[in-house]
């Protein structure tokens, strides 16, 4: 159980409001051009139909996510694992949006899921064509840290990968999630922003690769834009986000280049958001940004807050 400060406090608040702010307002740009940096995004209807700051997909796979950790359990525990599949699924039957991956899998899982049927459906799904890449893992794994804060680390690992491969096979995910949750962890508890330090997480024969592919996007005035070909991929919308939060002097300014960088808008800013959040806080985005935000499962930002807090402040089972 972790005792944070108020500044811990609200930067582990920020991990999930100021993804989902970055998710409503990348919506109405999905799948546009790069956009130059005298450009100020504005919150609009989105591309699928999504209201005026309503979280997407990104936000809304994360809350059943953030729901187990609040009801003190942990993610690599079968049970969690295969509510957290029964909760997309229903979702996915209503939902704007729902990734091509993402779909594919949940609608190859029996309903009640059991967690053979869940991995057994996402393991074929990567064998027919060799590879799982999406980023819908990436989107979704913000909060997986808020329930290991004071654990140690290859729990937390262990944790988004559980969830990552829930959907997404490939070792592309497993890495990006266990990196951008360490991140996200170590800006939580220090403030700070620092991907180098985290890439011990990932196993020792992927872990060079990994090194240059941060270095890519940390490297000075790397934007987003730079990333925007294929940030659909886990990949590139990694360094997209990266890059955005790197270069940014705050959770809005991180979001906004995030959109700014184009196509994949509002999953790159939605994982931008989640690590910003956790390195500025959610009292450092302007209510501008935080006021109405709202989405499935029929909930508004203060909700998905107060969610956060419980989550982070309950003994886990």
């Amino acid at each position: 159980m972790a005792h944070l400060s108020p500044a811990r406090m609200d930067r582990a608040v920020g991990t999930v409001i100021v993804s989902a702010a970055g998710d409503a307002l990348g919506s109405a740009y999905e799948f546009g051009p790069a956009l130059p940096d005298d450009v100020v995004p504005v919150f609009g209807r989105g591309h699928f139909g999504h209201a005026e700051r309503e979280w997407t997909d990104d936000t809304s796979m994360a809350v059943p996510v953030l729901d187990e950790l609040a009801a003190g359990r942990r993610l690599t525990d079968p049970a969690a694992l295969e509510r957290i599949v029964s909760a997309w699924q229903g979702w996915a039957r209503t939902a704007l949006d729902v990734g091509a991956q993402t779909r594919h899998v949940l609608g190859r899982i029996p309903s009640p899921p059991t967690m053979d049927a869940i991995r057994t459906a996402s393991r074929a799904t990567h064998d027919e064509t060799g590879r799982s890449g999406g980023n819908g893992s990436l989107m979704r794994t913000g909060p997986v840290a808020l329930g290991y804060l004071d654990r140690p680390a290859d729990e937390l690992t262990a944790a988004a990968a559980a969830v990552a491969q829930l959907t997404h096979w490939e070792d592309d995910n497993l890495d990006a999630c266990a990196l951008w949750c360490a991140a996200i962890r170590h800006g939580i508890l220090t403030g700070e922003l620092d991907m180098r330090g985290q890439l011990e997480v990932v196993p020792a024969g992927r872990r060079d690769r990994w090194a240059a592919l941060v270095d890519e996007a940390l490297d000075p005035g790397t934007h987003p834009r730079a990333f925007r070909e294929a940030n659909g991929w886990v990949v590139r919308a990694f360094q997209g986000a990266l890059a955005a939060v790197a270069g940014a002097s705050g959770p809005l300014d991180a979001i906004e280049r995030a959109v700014r960088g184009g196509n994949d808008t509002d999953t790159v800013a939605a994982i931008a958001g989640s690590l910003a959040g956790a390195v500025w806080g959610v009292e450092a985005l302007p209510a501008s940004h935080t006021e109405g935000l709202h989405g499935w499962p029929g909930v508004d930002g203060a909700e998905l807050a107060r969610r956060a807090r419980v989550a982070v402040g309950v003994p886990r089972g």
